[in-house]
């Protein structure tokens, strides 16, 4: 079916938000990028296999192996929860432990998805921006070596981080070496792996498989697609995992086509760098704006977020405006820490009126 032919809005499919409302509350807010919605009408229409058995997801298949390896295995997933769950169950046992940064999603923002599905022990490590160092992951290896604890199985990164920084090509260099000297695995939450490698100006496996890294999970949704994410594993013992955990982690769609007819969109050419690009670049205009009107940034701006400080009632204000979150409230005295994520779709007129909306609202005091 094509989009020509596709059927009039009835009442039950009119449009029911306002697409002219533009924020900064997350990437997860925009829509879905036009050629991944597109690939989702041409995979339409007619009778294909279920379950994966489909001429989508054999391409996906060849093209994530063109990114992150020959000898790789990969499988699509409906969320970035299901995903690191799904990947990090993969390459752990139940009664081993996961290291994961003190600012990590699997720690604070999946509900405990680990712990519930996998029966897996995460623990934090401290860091610097989100950025973790290889002295705590030693540090904490040989702390769990007892009897009393949960010896650790795997090291989960963020990349790029919560906090929109992220990991140079050494430290994660350096990060592998050390967990495998350890015995220890690694995944990374590759959320927003594409907004990294387009800040590191490299392609998605040269900072993950190609380091040794054991299990990634690819972010589709922030980046134009919606409910697509794939895991993305190394090694015989991943990949017969990876094709026993999909199902009962409840992360088998039986349309996959659907699934990997979007993810094929991003990651069979370059759209995934293009929709990176778009954000990251949006989101330095965004710092550059923000300092203008003579606020100060409070972490590096690496990929797709910036960070800022603002008086409550400014923060309160500006956002009702234009929405965005707060990250800390109690960053300073006088002063929360707000968190603005620019998206594939932001424009340079969105900057502009924030900007605008920020300094009339400063004005205010």
């Amino acid at each position: 079916m094509s989009t020509a032919s596709l059927p009039a809005p009835s009442e039950h499919t009119a449009q029911r938000h306002d697409p002219a409302l533009r924020g900064f509350a997350s990437d997860n807010a925009a829509g879905m990028h036009p050629e991944v919605l597109q690939a989702l009408v041409a995979a339409n229409g007619g009778h294909v296999p279920s379950y994966g058995a489909d001429a989508y997801t054999g391409a996906l298949t060849e093209a994530l192996r063109a990114h992150f390896g020959a000898d790789t295995t990969s499988a699509p997933v409906l969320t970035g929860t299901g995903a690191n769950v799904v990947a990090l169950q993969a390459i752990t046992q139940r009664w081993e432990s996961v290291l994961a940064s003190d600012q990590a999603h699997v720690l604070h923002d999946e509900a405990g998805g680990l712990e519930h599905v996998g029966g897996t022990k995460v623990i934090a490590l401290p860091t610097v921006d989100g950025l973790v160092d290889p002295a705590d992951v030693e540090r904490a290896v040989r702390d769990a070596d007892s009897p009393m604890r949960a010896p650790v199985g795997a090291l989960t990164l963020t990349q790029s981080t919560e906090l929109g920084t992220t990991h140079d090509l050494e430290q994660l260099r350096d990060l592998v070496r050390v967990a495998h000297g350890l015995g220890v695995r690694v995944h990374v939450d590759g959320a927003r792996l594409s907004n990294a490698a387009v800040s590191l100006g490299c392609g998605l496996g040269e900072m993950t498989t190609a380091l040794g890294v054991d299990a990634v999970s690819v972010g589709g949704t922030k980046n134009g697609a919606a409910l697509a994410e794939a895991v993305v594993v190394r090694g015989e013992g991943p990949a017969e995992a990876l094709r026993r955990l999909v199902k009962p982690s409840m992360q088998q769609s039986s349309k996959t086509r659907f699934v990997s007819a979007q993810l094929l969109a991003l990651f069979g050419g370059d759209l995934w760098r293009r929709t990176a690009t778009a954000a990251n670049d949006a989101a330095t205009a965004l710092a550059t704006a923000v300092r203008a009107a003579g606020v100060a940034t409070t972490r590096p701006v690496q990929a797709n977020a910036v960070f800022a400080a603002l008086p409550p009632a400014v923060a309160r204000r500006t956002a009702a405006r234009v929405p965005f979150h707060v990250w800390d409230e109690r960053w300073a005295p006088g002063l929360v820490e707000v968190r603005l994520v620019a998206s594939f779709d932001t424009t340079a007129a969105d900057v502009d009126g924030f900007a605008t909306v920020l300094g009339e609202e400063l004005a205010r005091g």
